[in-house]
């Protein structure tokens, strides 16, 4: 069992495992958690590395890594020597004297100072010219958090000064931006991208990586790289998928949700370095969703309750740093893009009376799961500063 199972383990199972009087682990690289005192519901994690580019914001919302009924129940210390703890943040904007990599703790108390849980994760800062001119292609991959093209069209404005690489995306589907190429489907899954054929329903899109043989359907990514990328494999692949997967199940069945997700995901990440090797894949980390139940009642009415999702995106978060971490020898790598989004203030909302009888009016979320503009925004410095770090190594 590798360190970083162990680690989401001590905290999926905090209550049986860290029982008064037993040994706890002790945290010694990124990503790894200690438990220190046993309480119920308590899950802590963060991805083993974050990104982050010189003048360019990075943050870590604290509620996005915390699985915890209320943060105003606990106290949180972050032990940095870079960036500032606010509130419901810690947030960084490097300078060019920090350009290395810096230790970051995060640590959980209870409200008498006693300290529950504490998670590590190093922080690389690059510098702001890191891949200046270098060309390269890139393929986003994704469901409606990718089909509506503001995250790619950001990453495209933000690649445009000459300090950063020369990017061009590739995709039969366009963003709002020129140039913004990408595959991405609203409510589609790993396993629609793997395997979706629907003779049947001509219009419906089949996935745009398989194709007929004999009659036969089959997954070629091969050919989809000669029709877009020159019959050239991408030397970037951004995947953002899992939302639709895990959207509608329980606690119940989550486990055997992320087992058949990760069938398909290694199918296709299989297929995808079939083509060619060196392709260095970034797996996004599902970011959480809107942070108040109004979005999900605006959204779902009630068919989905928020923390029934929220505790759905955070198991298979954990689940990915299992499935995908210390890869990056097969060229796949964590994107860490979950902490850096802001779901109380990047995500849609709008304002409407307090009720039938009082014409008061508050500001209330209506998205679920897809984020405002600025939300997509965040969404794309976390890609952007993974581009940046592999341009730099």
């Amino acid at each position: 069992m590798n360190t970083r199972l162990k680690a989401i383990l001590w905290v999926t199972f905090a209550v049986l495992l860290a029982m008064p009087g037993h040994a706890q682990p002790e945290a010694t690289a990124g990503g790894q958690v200690t438990v220190t005192a046993p309480h119920d519901g308590l899950r802590l994690l963060l991805p083993p590395e974050i990104y982050s580019v010189v003048g360019h914001e990075m943050n870590i919302y604290f509620d996005n890594v915390m699985l915890v009924p209320s943060l105003d129940n606990y106290l949180v210390a972050v032990r940095c020597n870079v960036g500032r703890q606010q509130q419901h943040r810690w947030t960084y904007v490097p300078k060019a004297e920090e350009i290395g990599s810096h230790n970051l703790k995060l640590q959980l108390y209870d409200l008498s100072a006693n300290l529950l849980a504490e998670a590590e994760t190093v922080v690389h800062v690059v510098p702001a010219d890191a891949g200046a001119g270098r060309e390269m292609s890139l393929l986003a991959v994704g469901d409606s958090l990718t089909a509506n093209g503001h995250y790619p069209a950001e990453l495209v404005s933000l690649c445009r000064s000459v300090e950063n690489p020369q990017l061009r995306m590739i995709g039969t589907r366009s963003g709002p931006a020129e140039g913004a190429m990408h595959e991405g489907y609203g409510g589609w899954t790993w396993r629609a991208f793997a395997t979706r054929w629907l003779e049947e329903r001509p219009d419906q899109a089949n996935s745009p990586f398989m194709r007929l043989e004999e009659g036969k359907p089959i997954l070629d990514f091969w050919t989809y790289c000669a029709a877009q990328n020159n019959g050239a494999g991408p030397d970037f692949i951004t995947v953002l998928l899992g939302c639709n997967d895990v959207f509608s199940a329980t606690d119940e069945n989550i486990e055997e949700v992320i087992d058949e997700l990760f069938g398909h995901a290694s199918t296709l990440l299989a297929e995808f370095h079939r083509v060619r090797p060196d392709t260095q894949i970034g797996v996004l980390l599902l970011v959480p969703p809107a942070a108040s139940q109004d979005a999900f009642g605006a959204s779902y009415g009630c068919r989905q309750p928020r923390w029934q999702y929220r505790r759905n995106q955070h198991r298979l978060v954990e689940r990915q740093l299992e499935q995908f971490g210390e890869r990056e020898a097969e060229n796949i790598f964590i994107v860490p893009a979950l902490g850096n989004l802001d779901c109380a203030n990047n995500y849609p909302a709008r304002s409407e009376p307090a009720n039938a009888r009082n014409q008061q009016t508050v500001l209330r979320q209506n998205n679920g799961v897809h984020p405002s503009p600025e939300g997509y925004h965040q969404i794309a410095d976390s890609i952007y500063c993974w581009l940046k770090y592999r341009l730099s190594q």
